[in-house]
């Protein structure tokens, strides 16, 4: 059972017995209210306060560089048709949400925001964010109700998982890819933004990550498919079975889904495709139970003679592949001691869970298609018409109790299975039960804490699947994760409070928190550096340089930092210093370490005075030695973690952080392209920052063209884009104080200094005010 999609309480140590059960009983009911709200948006937004939020220019700045995705309309003033608009997208927040997407708007009556907030008086633009990138705007009149707002959200999100084809041909390149890697989810749509397109899309959202999800709205796909006349059918399903293909000659078979397309049917019918063709029993119907029962689909009963049993399989193979996606097919063996059916009938059929077997004798393959696809009573078996009216009576009480339960149970699983959906095998399920040993039997260990409500958790899984799938030959390391939307007691004892974590264990040391981008090439990075533990030593000028060139067997993956600690004795109270600031940056940055003879020779060669600290950022920079002067281990990890840092860095979504860390006044020089005004101006700065004319800054600079979300920036600094390159100086932890150089004044290094000692003396205004959330 899945715990609560806010996990707000995680944290919290439960001391009483009855505040803990409470606690559970809301935490276990949680996820099937949201579910239900996901089926019944309406009913659900009347009962619960509006998730739509009111943004203000500085709320939407927050939004933007928080990096999480966001849908709003910014309006002024409001006409009946977009009153309506507006009711349908207080809906979607409520369905958005469980996506980890928020939904907004924003009174341009009020907020004067430059670009969005326009002249007209009826604006009908809205606008889908990630972080400050705009990923798409759609009209109202096509996000036109929560239905077309969920999908045509969900879609752009999913845009690489989700193809969209219009020929036999493209639907054929893609098969082809596929073939012995996954299986295809082929969905017709006449007409976006319906509530067949929202359910699909939901649908992507969930099995994306091991199923490829293919879109069509046109015609000749469906006729390749085999539909006589395409024109008739609204929305359409298909399975697409390549991942057991391997001949390139050889097509994918594919399922067709017969019931309409709904979050529910949709979900049931994949479950359908994932479950075994063809089940093998050796007990009487009515004992055989089905990992598949949950789903409430009929089972079909094949009894097999010992004499005919290859016949029969070949039979009951052939009856589950025409009836895949509707009927579970189960072979039952006669020969079985356990099996006292009668021996006049040849199958029987249950149609749900709990239903009674009935029994029949089928004389060819067809009647069994017809009795599924056209109901109908085998002979000998007609009822009377108080028999029909009773029957007929209690399959609406049947069929009224499953719509009950499938709204708690089925809805529920969704979000309990999701985790089943994606090909974990690779990776360690972790559990309280297991948490503990898994730490102690692994000398490396690896954890992705993740909840499944969250779209960064979900989107990051695969790439974590992916690493640990290329790590798999490596016998000391392993990779394993936590769902703490259901094990809140694990997360909360890790200190787990955001998502995703990554954090790497090790036996003899504390836990390491993975601070780089989510994605694979830099988790792999991390994991091979932080699993040679403390630092290399070396012994020789050879290995010296070897290791600051990259050379070395035990380096890998040289683009990250590298730093070498050079004593001149083994037993400078400063090399367990230095063995304990490596293990506290193990991963981030590569270290070694020189002492005694060798480390006094290299010294002498260079007239370096030691201790010292020799680094390299990457494979183009130039080696620089800095003099090792820390007293304590927290300054040496300081003094490490700084020279390891680009003194003038091109700041990215990837590394702000850790130059905010720093907690220095920026002096942030945007360009637009590196052209010979932008590349003179760079010169400029560097000059000011050799000569030490910079001290107590941080001079950086932002390619707009490279890393868009740096015009989002610039303009909530000064309310519109100024000619470019612009230079401004970002107090962000100091008051927030924004000044920006004068436009018209070239950028030249006595100007800038000038400006700057004006600034300091507070002889120049602020030109707009920073949130200390990014620059």
């Amino acid at each position: 059972m899945p715990l609560s999609l806010t996990s707000a309480n995680r944290n919290a140590l439960i001391s009483l017995q009855r505040s803990l059960i409470l606690i559970m009983m809301a935490i276990i009911l949680m996820p099937i209210l949201a579910a239900l709200c996901l089926l019944h948006v309406q009913m659900c937004a009347a009962a619960n306060v509006s998730k739509l939020l009111e943004l203000t220019q500085d709320s939407l700045t927050e939004q933007m560089l928080s990096g999480r995705m966001f849908f709003v309309y910014f309006g002024n003033q409001v006409s009946p048709t977009l009153e309506l608009f507006l009711e349908q997208l207080e809906l979607s927040a409520e369905a958005l949400e469980d996506y980890g997407i928020s939904v907004a708007k924003i009174n341009c009556t009020k907020e004067n925001i430059p670009i969005y907030c326009g002249t007209e008086k009826l604006m009908k633009k809205v606008y889908l964010f990630r972080g400050a990138e705009v990923l798409r705007s759609f009209h109202t009149d096509t996000v036109f109700d929560v239905n077309a707002i969920v999908s045509h959200v969900l879609f752009t999100v999913l845009f690489n998982e989700v193809r969209y084809v219009h020929t036999p041909a493209a639907l054929l390149g893609i098969e082809k890819a596929a073939k012995g890697k996954m299986d295809i989810v082929f969905g017709h749509i006449q007409v976006l933004g319906l509530p067949e397109h929202r359910a699909l899309m939901e649908a992507a959202f969930v099995y994306g990550a091991k199923l490829q999800f293919v879109l069509t709205t046109g015609g000749p796909v469906l006729k390749h498919m085999g539909v006589e006349d395409p024109a008739s059918l609204q929305a359409g399903l298909w399975f697409l079975h390549c991942k057991g293909v391997s001949g390139p000659g050889e097509a994918c078979p594919h399922t067709a889904m017969r019931s309409p397309l709904t979050t529910l049917s949709i979900h049931t019918f994949l479950q359908l495709m994932e479950a075994p063709l063809l089940t093998e029993a050796w007990v009487d119907p009515a004992e055989v139970k089905v990992g598949y029962s949950n789903l409430r689909v009929p089972l079909l009963f094949l009894f097999s003679q010992p004499q005919t049993a290859a016949l029969d399989r070949d039979t009951a193979h052939t009856l589950a592949w025409r009836l895949r996606g509707q009927v579970g097919v189960v072979l039952i063996h006669r020969d079985s001691p356990d099996v006292r059916s009668p021996l006049k009938y040849n199958a029987a059929y249950r149609l749900s869970d709990g239903a009674a077997v009935k029994y029949v004798t089928f004389s060819n393959t067809e009647e069994v298609i017809t009795l599924f696809t056209e109901p109908r009573i085998p002979a000998g078996e007609e009822m009377t018409a108080e028999e029909e009216e009773r029957e007929e009576e209690e399959e609406d009480e049947d069929r009224w109790t499953t719509l009950d339960v499938l709204d708690d149970e089925v809805a529920e699983s969704v979000y309990r299975d999701r985790d089943q959906i994606l090909d974990l095998e690779p990776v360690i399920e972790l559990t309280a039960d297991i948490f503990s040993s898994a730490l102690t039997q692994n000398d490396h260990l690896v954890v992705l804490f993740y909840v499944k409500w969250d779209a960064v958790s979900m989107a990051f899984l695969p790439s974590f699947v992916e690493v640990a799938e290329a790590l798999e030959d490596l016998s000391d390391v392993a990779l394993g994760s936590v769902d703490c939307g259901e094990w809140t007691d694990i997360c909360g004892d890790q200190h787990i409070t955001s998502f995703p974590t990554v954090m790497a264990y090790r036996h003899d040391d504390q836990a390491q928190l993975y601070r780089g981008m989510l994605g694979s090439e830099s988790l792999h990075r991390f994991i091979l550096l932080s699993r040679l533990g403390g630092p290399l030593r070396l012994s020789s000028s050879e290995e010296v340089r070897a290791f600051m060139e990259g050379g070395l067997e035990q380096a890998p993956y040289t683009l990250a930092p590298v730093a070498l600690g050079v004593y001149s004795s083994g037993q400078d109270a400063g090399v367990p210093l230095f063995e304990a600031a490596a293990r506290s940056l193990r991963g981030q940055i590569l270290l070694g370490i020189l002492v005694d003879t060798s480390a006094q020779n290299w010294a002498r060669e260079l007239s370096v005075d030691l201790p010292a600290l020799l680094v390299r950022r990457g494979p183009e920079a130039q080696r620089e030695v800095h003099p090792i002067q820390a007293s304590s281990l927290d300054e040496l990890i300081a003094l490490i973690h700084n020279a390891s840092l680009d003194p003038f860095p091109e700041l990215t979504v990837e590394n702000l952080p850790q130059y905010l860390e720093l907690r220095r006044p920026l002096l942030l020089l945007f360009v637009a392209e590196e052209g010979p005004e932008s590349s003179a101006a760079l010169l400029e700065i560097r000059g000011l920052l050799q000569s030490g004319h910079l001290k107590g800054y941080l001079p950086c600079w932002i390619n707009l063209r490279r890393t868009p979300a740096g015009r989002s920036v610039l303009e909530s600094y000064l309310g519109a884009t100024p000619p470019l390159p612009a230079l401004v100086l970002s107090q962000l932890h100091s008051g927030g104080e924004v000044f920006h150089f004068p436009p018209q004044r070239p950028l030249q290094s006595a100007r800038i200094l000038q400006w700057l000692q004006n600034v300091e003396s507070q002889g120049d205004e602020p030109a707009g005010k920073s949130r200390d959330v990014g620059p």
